[in-house]
This record gives structure tokens, C-alpha cells and sequence, in this order.
């Protein structure tokens, strides 16, 4: 009788599995699940609870003939309600009218989806931009042209591994963006760890290994839109000990916490730990932090020894008092083992905190159960279809230090956690201010929103049944989604730029863009996503537009070529659009490397805007050489060393004085560079960088008319 109970009430629940069903034209509950599949399940329900409630006075009395007749009515029931009548209902009274049955089903569906992925408070803008940018959009958002991003991924990290991993048992595994406030500039940076990779040790003792080499030293700064001699990065922070261009100084530079897998060190042993190479010596330290376990007695010595199967640690005469071990060293592994309902974005980054550094963590609480809502999968398993970045974790690299903050209180999920572990999440308001200064709009879920918004943009339920206005994020190349990227930029309608994450959206199976999203980051306005949707009936290239006209240009074509065949290895960086004012800019750096060399340069700058493709030796060159100085002036020659003819100024020109504001800082950047390059001892860029002086000087000359 209990059995058939249970039975009963697993028809009971099965009616609410019916707002996560998968089969018909949207997730969740259908017309015919509601109207066909509910009713089978109430049906059985109630029948199973009659045959149940039958058992027993059959038992009393011995007389089997009603529970068995309800045996089988229930399983005949079973297959003519749960399997013939539903598809009975679905083929000839649904999908003759399908959209009329389904309406309502689609429009749960759009609801829910947009807010469990927290798109329904979206804003929503309608733009029309204009055919090219001009000069007087460069001038009004010069913060947005100094801080294009010039280095991708791949190439500066194989600039950083070459010119600053300095020894083999350093690596720099990932490079982060963030952006940094100082004496009146607002920069974006990228920025990257000197972790300690023992893997590349020659000689990986027990003590090299365990008690000497503990941690990794410093990290090395850039910001994102500047060269140095050669077509280098120019570091503003490199070198061991660090040495900083600009008023950000690394005072605590060890790094015992990091992206690295984890491993177990042992410090505050006899041994002192190797800290840093200085010319034919090393510089060794002691740990002063408070991580780690204590190691001083014998008890806990045995216990470690059998957890890490080393037995190295009983017989070792290395351990004092004050030894520690430290573990769980791994930034995302150590969180995990806090806080293990939580999901955890992909990338920690790095950030200089009053003279240490810290490692800011986004987390994520996600659930599968948001009716009506389509799941979506995260990776290695996991698919999910509600998601909030309600975490904001930090870890301290030198003492591992965690704390957590609450970024999202309203969040359902999360204060069903604070409620089971209180204290736990303390509320964002107590985050410091100069690390609040560096939170920033999440990739991940950004890139999964992106992902949902797409398609689910479409609010109305006609246009999202038929797909009339699907999206896509195909990159340049068209092999792939593009990667959204965090850009410093000053919003249409605001006073100021500000750190946002962007992905352009382009029609499915077309190339002309038709929108693009923001994440926000800043300030009051953390946490807002903004959607510029350009008109229909306009043309906007797309990314894949762009790269075919580049591919069209004769000169860059030729020179490339002209690289191939010479042995140099050609690579096209990632294809950034750039919304200035109320045009559309693409930049596209391209690097060269030579034969038998890992040490990319940066040798050319693609821009696009309005159908018009050019390149040029720098941005500002390659500006430009787009947007042609002003009415009536020459471009820049296509050749390296440029030499212009002056000539008179024209008459009542209206862009001279924009453009000579923009010459002008274009002179000053020069000159810093050629006194740079002296310091340096670097003839070559000081021969280049004065060189590029006088080109600037004689448009200058050329413009004014003087």
C-alpha cells in the first residue's frame, strides 16, 4: 500500500517536470502538455491513490478483484493517456495550428528566459550612425581613441615571455584587462603575473622544490594602445625587482597564490626561500604572512606526510616552530573549497591594491530549475537556465586571504546560502574603495547573455516563432563567435568614458552588424546592459566586411606578400569595433614575426570606417591616413619613411584646428618616445621616432599655413 502511495505521488510531481519539458516549440510546458500530458498525470495520480487506498481492505478481506481491476486500468491508462493521447493531440490539433496553440507557451518562454538571465531590465537604444567618423569625433572622444587596444592575447604574451619571464622557472600564463586612474588619465592596462612554473626547473629536489622555490615575482603592465622601439609593448611595470613607468608601485611582489595548479610549499623552515635572480646571485626571503597550516608538531607532521604520500616530511631536520605548510594554492581551487555551490568565472585577474597584489575572483550562483527558462551549458557538464553574478571574491597572492563579497543581495539562490552559512558573504558596500574602483562587467556571463539575447531579443512571439530576426556574433574571419572585449569608451549621451564590455551582433547568415551590447562597469552604472540596435533598412559593415575590403586593399596586400615571401609569419590581431560618437571605427593590429623568431611586432595598424580601408605605422598614422588630414591636404605616403610637400593651407577650413589639436599631441607622444628610446640607448627607435616627428611637424607646418 505505501509502495502504491509513493506511486501516486511521483504522478503527483511529475505534473511540475512539465515546466522543464524539452520537446516542444519552446522549453517548458506546451499545449500539449497542458492540455493532454496534465490531464494524463491528474488521471493517474488519482487512480494509483484509489488502487492504493484499495489494498488494504483487499487484504482484510481477502478479495483481489478491485485492486487488480485497478492495476490494470491504471497501466492501460498509463499508455493510452501518457503516450497515444498527447501525440494524438500534438499532430492533429496543434500543428495545424501552431502558433495560434502555442502563443501564449512562447511568450512564458520569452519572459522567463529574459529574466533568468537578467536581460529583462535591459535598455534598449535605436541609433542611426553616420557613414564615416570625422575628426571632430575623434576630438570629442579622445579617450576612447587612446585607449584602442593594440595587443591581442597571443602576441603579448609571447612578447612577455620572451622579453621579461627572465629565468626558466617563471611563465606568464594569462594576461588580464583592467583600467587604472592616475594623475588625471583614466588608462586601460593589461596586465600579467610572474608566476613561479617549476616545470621548467633544471634541478627539482625535494628542496628546490618544496622549501626554496615557493613562490613566483611581480608582474609586468602595459598599457594597451602604446609601442616601443621596434614594435614592442611599452612596459610601464617590468623587471625584477618591479620597476614602475608611472605612480602605481608594487610593494608586496611575491607571489604565493596564483592560477597555477596547485602544489604544497613549505616556508618558514630553515631553508631560506629564493626570491628573486639579482646579476650572479640570488635574493632569498623568509615568509611573513599569516597563510598556512602550522607544521609544529609531530602529530601534524604524520598527517601531512600520509595526505601527500611524502615522507620526506617526517625525516626532514628543515621544520621549526614556526614552519607552515601551504596548499590549495590555486586561486579558483582554493574559493571552491569555501564555497562549492559556487560557479566560478574563467578568468581571475590581477590587481595592485595600496602597494599589494590582489586576485578579484566574479562568481556565479546557477540553478536548473527556472521554469519556462532555456538552459544553456556552461562547459564540463554543466547546463543551467538561471544565473547571477551575485559573488565577488578576493584573494590576497601573497598570505591567500579570501573574502566574500555579495555583489547581487537580491538574488534568491544566494540568500538561501547566506542563510545556511551566515557571515560567510559580507555586503559589497564593505569592499574597499580602490578595489571596488576595479570590479568589472563579467565575460562570462556576459558572453552566455549575449549568447540568450541574440535570439531571445525578440520579444514578440510572431517574429520569435518564425526566427524573422535572429542574431549571430560570427568574428572577422567568420570561423567563429567573437570574443566580447572591454574597451575604455565615452557612451553616446554620457559626459565621461568608462571601462564597458562590448560584442557587436550581426544578422544570421549576413555580414552587416545590426547592433551591439554593453556591459557596464563603473561606478553607479555597474551592472547595466546597454543594446545600440542600428536600423534595418541601413547598411553598418560587419567585422567580416571589413576584412574582406582589407583583403581587397592592392597595398596591403602587396606588402603582405611581400612579408610571406621573405619568411616572415604575417598575424592578423583580433578585428576591435570601435562606437566613436555616432560612427563606427574598426582597428586591426597586425604583428610580424620573423623566421626563427617567437618575438612578434606590431608593424601595422588597419583602420576602417564608412567602406574606407588604410594602415599606417601607428594609430595615429593609419587616422590619418583614413580620415585625410582636412579638406585639400595630402595623405601620408603608403611607405614607411614619410616625407610631405607643404602646401597652403585652404581657405575657411573648418577641421584645421581639430586636426592640429590631434597633430599636436601626436608630436608630443613622438618626442617622449625619441627621449625614451636615448635612455634606452636605443639609436634605432630614436632615429624612427624622430623621423616621425618631422612628418608631424611639416603636416603641422602644412595645416597652419605658418
Amino acid at each position: 500500500s505505501a509502495g502504491a502511495f509513493l506511486w501516486s505521488a511521483g504522478y503527483f510531481l511529475d505534473r511540475f517536470d512539465l515546466l522543464f519539458s524539452p520537446t516542444g516549440v519552446v522549453y517548458g510546458a506546451g499545449y500539449a502538455d497542458v492540455h493532454a500530458e496534465l490531464l494524463a498525470l491528474n488521471v493517474l495520480a488519482v487512480l494509483t491513490a484509489i488502487f492504493a487506498a484499495s489494498l488494504p481492505l483487499a487484504m482484510a478481506k481477502r478479495a483481489w478483484k478491485i485492486p487488480l481491476g485497478l492495476a490494470a486500468l491504471t497501466l492501460v491508462s498509463g499508455v493510452l493517456l501518457r503516450n497515444l493521447y498527447p501525440a494524438i493531440v500534438q499532430k492533429y490539433f496543434v500543428e495545424p495550428n501552431e502558433f495560434d496553440r502555442e502563443k501564449r507557451f512562447i511568450e512564458y518562454n520569452i519572459a522567463a528566459t529574459n529574466s533568468a538571465y537578467g536581460l529583462s531590465g535591459i535598455t534598449l537604444k535605436t541609433i542611426t550612425p553616420d557613414e564615416a567618423i570625422t575628426w571632430e569625433d575623434i576630438e570629442q572622444n579622445r579617450d576612447t581613441i587612446e585607449n584602442i587596444r593594440l595587443w591581442d592575447h597571443a602576441p603579448l604574451l609571447r612578447s612577455f615571455k620572451q622579453l621579461q619571464e627572465i629565468r626558466t622557472y617563471y611563465d606568464f600564463s594569462n594576461i588580464d584587462i583592467d583600467r587604472y586612474s592616475f594623475e588625471d588619465q583614466y588608462r586601460q592596462i593589461m596586465i600579467a603575473a610572474r608566476e613561479l612554473d617549476l616545470s621548467g626547473m633544471q634541478n627539482p629536489t625535494w628542496i628546490n622544490t618544496r622549501l626554496e622555490f615557493t613562490h613566483g615575482y611581480g608582474i609586468v603592465m602595459n598599457p594597451v594602445n602604446e609601442i616601443a622601439g621596434s614594435g614592442m609593448p611599452r612596459l610601464w611595470i617590468k623587471d625584477l625587482p618591479p620597476t614602475s613607468e608611472i605612480p602605481i608601485t608594487v610593494k608586496r611582489p611575491e607571489i604565493y597564490f596564483s592560477e597555477k595548479p596547485s602544489s604544497y610549499i613549505f616556508v618558514g623552515t630553515t631553508v631560506k626561500e629564493f626570491d628573486y635572480p639579482m646579476g650572479d646571485s640570488n635574493v632569498r626571503t623568509a615568509y611573513e604572512g599569516k597563510g598556512g597550516v602550522s607544521m609544529g608538531s609531530l602529530f601534524r607532521r604524520i598527517l601531512y606526510a600520509v595526505k601527500f604520500a611524502d615522507f620526506k616530511i617526517l625525516f626532514s631536520d628543515v621544520f621549526t616552530g614556526d614552519s607552515r605548510i601551504v596548499y590549495h594554492q590555486n586561486i579558483r581551487e582554493r574559493l571552491s573549497r569555501v564555497a562549492p555551490f559556487l560557479y566560478f568565472d574563467q578568468d581571475p585577474y590581477l590587481v595592485i591594491f595600496e602597494g599589494r597584489l590582489v586576485w578579484m575572483q566574479d562568481a556565479y550562483t546557477a540553478a536548473d530549475r527556472y521554469p519556462y527558462s532555456q538552459p544553456v551549458s556552461l562547459g564540463r557538464g554543466r547546463t543551467v537556465n538561471y544565473i547571477r553574478n551575485s559573488v565577488k571574491a578576493t584573494v590576497d597572492a601573497y598570505d591567500g586571504t579570501m573574502t566574500f563579497y555579495a555583489s547581487d543581495p537580491e538574488d534568491p539562490v544566494l540568500q538561501a546560502w547566506s542563510g545556511i552559512f551566515p557571515g560567510v558573504f559580507r555586503p559589497l558596500e564593505e569592499m574597499p574603495a580602490g578595489l571596488q574602483a576595479h570590479l568589472r562587467y563579467p565575460q562570462d556571463l556576459f558572453n552566455v547573455q549575449s549568447e540568450i539575447y541574440r535570439i531571445y531579443h525578440m520579444t514578440d512571439a510572431n517574429t520569435f516563432y518564425n526566427k524573422e530576426d535572429v542574431w549571430d556574433r560570427i568574428g572577422g574571419d567568420r570561423k567563429g563567435f567573437m570574443e566580447a572585449y572591454y574597451v575604455n569608451m565615452r557612451l553616446a549621451g554620457e559626459d565621461k568614458s568608462e571601462f564597458v564590455l562590448i560584442t557587436p551582433f550581426m544578422p544570421v547568415n549576413r555580414d552587416n552588424m545590426i547592433a551591439w551590447m554593453a556591459g557596464r562597469s563603473d561606478g553607479e552604472n555597474y551592472g547595466e546592459l546597454l543594446v545600440y540596435q542600428f536600423p534595418k533598412q541601413k547598411l553598418i559593415y560587419g567585422p567580416s566586411q571589413v576584412e574582406a575590403l582589407t583583403n581587397q586593399n592592392s597595398e596591403i596586400a602587396a606588402q603582405l606578400s611581400l612579408w610571406s615571401q621573405r619568411g616572415s609569419a604575417v598575424i592578423r590581431g583580433n578585428m576591435t569595433v570601435v562606437p566613436v560618437g555616432d560612427g563606427i571605427l574598426y582597428v586591426q593590429p597586425l604583428y610580424l614575426r620573423a623566421e626563427n623568431s617567437e618575438l612578434p611586432e606590431l608593424r601595422r595598424v588597419i583602420t576602417s570606417t564608412g567602406g574606407r580601408v588604410v594602415w599606417g605605422e601607428t594609430l595615429g598614422e593609419s587616422l590619418l591616413r583614413l580620415l585625410g588630414p582636412s579638406d585639400g591636404m595630402p595623405l601620408p605616403p603608403a611607405r614607411t619613411e614619410v616625407i610631405a610637400e607643404p602646401r597652403e593651407r585652404p581657405d575657411g577650413d573648418p577641421g584645421a584646428g581639430g586636426v592640429l589639436s590631434f597633430l599636436a599631441r601626436e608630436a608630443s607622444d613622438a618626442w617622449e618616445s625619441a627621449r625614451k628610446a636615448i635612455r634606452e640607448e636605443d639609436w634605432e627607435g630614436y632615429g624612427r621616432e624622430m623621423k616621425k616627428l618631422e612628418q608631424i611637424l611639416l603636416e603641422m607646418k602644412t595645416l597652419s599655413g605658418n
